[in-house]
């Protein structure tokens, strides 16, 4: 593989990742509704989820969801109301950050590890359920892939760089918004960005359910 097609990839990849999409929005939303630990659990599941999609295109098995209709469209209804679904929850008030601060600190490192697991499920299952990602490393990652050499090792080898990037990335996001700028710091600014960030997701959720492939 040549230094121009990898620094081709590393731009082409970059863009996507940068562009807004449901894995940043539920890293904000994540992050808005439990801290930093929860948006970086997040970012976690959704790197997980983007590593089982890699491992399946690297071995010939997303590349069924192209040819079996059923397959796609019912994975594509299931990770569509799973995003409506979270932007719902992000419209009804989140009393958990309350609920803990009053709690003894065993209890609250408990419920905090419980949170972490609930946020790294979200990232797992946003990716997991929607059939486009794995379609999406079909037909993107073969595009830098050399002739010679073994496309499955390439694949994954290129697979993991995108995975890496993305959770820079995500990691990075939560950064941001954990720590904010003045105005993000108030609740009723979180409260309102919270607010619209489900909204998003419901959008993103409804698009998906009425895409075609």
């Amino acid at each position: 593989m040549t230094t121009a097609t990898l620094l081709a990839f590393a731009l082409t990849a970059t863009l996507l990742i940068l562009a807004p999409g449901p894995d940043s929005l539920l890293v904000m939303r994540n992050t808005l509704r439990g801290g930093r630990r929860a948006g970086w659990a997040t970012t976690c599941g959704t790197m997980s989820g983007l590593g089982v999609w890699a491992v399946a295109a690297a071995l010939g098995l997303s590349a069924l969801l192209r040819v079996s209709h059923a397959g796609y469209d019912a994975l594509r209804l299931v990770g569509a109301g799973y995003l409506i679904w979270l932007g719902v929850s992000s419209l009804r008030p989140s009393r958990r950050r309350a609920a803990h601060a009053g709690l003894p600190q065993e209890e609250e490192i408990a419920a905090g590890s419980r949170q972490g697991g609930r946020m790294y499920l979200n990232g797992l299952l946003c990716d997991l359920c929607n059939p486009k990602i794995g379609v999406f490393f079909v037909a993107f990652l073969p595009g830098f892939i050399p002739v010679r050499g073994s496309a499955t090792a390439f694949s994954l080898a290129l697979g993991l760089w995108f995975i890496v990037e993305t959770g820079v990335w995500l990691a990075v996001l939560s950064w941001m918004v954990a720590g904010g700028v003045g105005w993000l710091r108030s609740s009723s600014a979180q409260r309102w960005l919270e607010r619209a960030t489900g909204v998003v997701l419901i959008g993103f959720g409804l698009r998906l359910a009425v895409s075609a492939r």
